[in-house]
């Protein structure tokens, strides 16, 4: 028996600066505000010339009184609200922090707001601190915990998000990233209803592009981000399904169910959706109605690796893969190699923005091959890298 209580929390903001860095003009992306010309994004999504950028990420640590520190991050500027004011930071002080399932629990009965928005995203941080916690505590990587691997590397599709759309860039991209040794990508839609007849010539022409690119030799996946409208969305399924799309991702919002089930009653193209759905009770009438054919939650939204892996229990039955949102890697990629390659057969990778997103951790993960390696770290690993970080300042600390 581990004699352990939680000492200490703290919320910290990493100020560093990113060398050489092209900042990206607007990303290609139709999004549910597209409806309004004034809002709607660029085509072209290039990079502006290199040059400096400030960068700035949250950390969340948990102390406890053996003295080993759990970290997870980075974070989005939403845990900060409901840890603080929430309340959720001081709650966490003198509890067991190998009991997650009872935390997770106590956190979630204690507002009536748990299940989704900021709230859930600050749970999410916690839990996913504490299974990193666990692993240094125990001298283990937390996919280990949750029962070991089967695959000594995790596959993983390319997300393609940033990526221009016009002169050949989706041609040169596409190439690129199979010969990389990526059997999967996503494309990211660039239109929707509001930019009428052109902008769905673009989205079907975005299809062919890359099919004619790849050929059968990857997987094509593309993502509409609720943007799209019942009519729109089966308009787009006539033109394309004879390219076989191997999905259609969240044409809809989440509680437009009555849309998703009629638009899968009327095409064969499989229907993505799950990173907008932060909770069990929401995931079930997608699995229940047959309305997804792979659920796409994501850890530091959903609850954690707690919650994420009960997900995975839950779309099993079904025989409804997992594969997590790839907002983040650590809580993901652990959560996918403790589970059977049917159940989670792969990771997302945002190959434009996760080497940035993570430019304060030493040894973030990174795909060879269009895998990764199965981590070996204690926890999830996260070590930062002092040398890149200019200021650190508690933005939180309880104790």
């Amino acid at each position: 028996m581990i004699n352990v209580r939680i000492s200490s929390v703290r919320l910290i903001e990493l100020h560093g600066t990113l060398d050489n860095n092209p900042s990206a003009a607007p990303a290609p992306q139709s999004r549910p505000i597209s409806v309004y010309d004034e809002f709607h994004t660029t085509l072209s999504g290039r990079p502006n010339a290199l040059g400096t950028e400030r960068k700035t990420s949250l950390y969340l640590e948990i102390g406890t009184t053996t003295g080993v520190i759990g970290r997870y991050g980075p974070l989005g500027p939403e845990v900060l609200g409901a840890l603080r004011e929430g309340g959720i930071a001081r709650t966490l002080l003198g509890l067991d922090p190998m009991a997650t399932t009872y935390i997770w629990d106590l956190l979630h009965r204690a507002n009536r707001h748990s299940r989704h928005g900021a709230r859930k995203i600050a749970i999410s941080a916690v839990d996913n601190t504490l299974w990193d916690l666990r692993g240094r505590l125990l001298g283990a990587p937390v996919w280990q915990l949750l029962g070991g691997a089967g695959r000594t590397r995790i596959p993983a599709y390319a997300s393609t998000l940033g990526t221009a759309h016009d002169g050949d860039e989706v041609e040169r991209v596409a190439t690129r990233l199979l010969d990389e040794g990526f059997t999967a990508q996503k494309w990211f839609f660039a239109d929707g209803p509001g930019q009428d007849v052109d902008g769905m010539e673009r989205n079907v022409g975005l299809v062919e592009r890359t099919r004619e690119s790849v050929g059968t030799r990857s997987a094509l996946m593309f993502d509409a981000f609720m943007s799209w409208d019942l009519a729109y969305a089966r308009s787009w399924c006539r033109r394309v399904e004879h390219l076989r799309p191997d999905w259609l991702e969240e044409p809809f919002p989440p509680g437009a169910v009555p849309s998703y089930a009629q638009l899968r009653a009327s095409t064969t193209i499989p229907l993505a959706s799950g990173e907008h759905l932060y909770d069990r009770l929401d995931l079930l009438p997608f699995l229940q109605q047959g309305l997804t054919s792979v659920v796409q939650t994501d850890p530091e939204w959903c609850g954690g690796v707690t919650d994420l892996v009960r997900m995975c229990a839950l779309a099993e039955p079904y025989g409804v893969p997992v594969i997590p949102h790839g907002h983040g890697l650590h809580a993901a990629l652990h959560v996918v190699a403790s589970q059977s390659p049917e159940v989670c057969p792969r990771v997302e990778y945002l190959f434009r923005s996760m080497p940035n997103r993570h430019h304060f951790e030493l040894s973030p993960p990174s795909p060879e091959g269009g895998t990764f390696a199965l981590p070996t770290a204690d926890g999830f690993g996260i070590e930062l890298a002092e040398s890149r970080i200019e200021k650190s300042v508690d933005v939180i600390g309880e104790s």
